[in-house]
């Protein structure tokens, strides 16, 4: 084989593997983004989202049903009470969901460019 074919060779299959990389990361991202925004945010019981993530704080009924075991460690230890705190200002819950919400619609908006990127262009 000659040393032009084979330079061409190479940057022939490394563009192939560039391409099937990327479009193979591009999908990656929109599985993880999908498959996460199912099982997060269309929760029934959770529906439009948790705001624990960005109030730092839950209620105790709410975390004795999601958490029963961790609950029930807590309160037979006595140390339930020590992880008490006061709940969260409705100024941080607003600027929570606020955040939130711009946050799902970005990703969204990704998501449909994955997905027009793949079938048009």
């Amino acid at each position: 084989i000659s040393p032009p074919f084979d330079f061409y060779f190479f940057i022939c299959a490394f563009n192939v593997a560039t391409i099937i990389h990327s479009d193979e990361a591009l999908l990656a991202a929109g599985f993880i983004f999908t498959i996460h925004f199912f099982n997060t945010h269309l929760r029934p019981e959770k529906f439009p989202m948790d705001l624990v993530i960005f109030t730092g704080s839950i209620d105790e009924e709410e975390f004795k049903h999601e958490r029963p075991l961790e609950y029930k460690r807590l309160k037979e230890t006595g140390t339930l009470e020590a992880h008490m705190t006061a709940a969260p200002s409705n100024r941080i819950v607003v600027l929570g969901a606020v955040f939130g919400f711009v946050t799902v619609l970005i990703g969204l908006l990704l998501l449909a460019l994955i997905i027009l990127g793949q079938f048009f262009y």
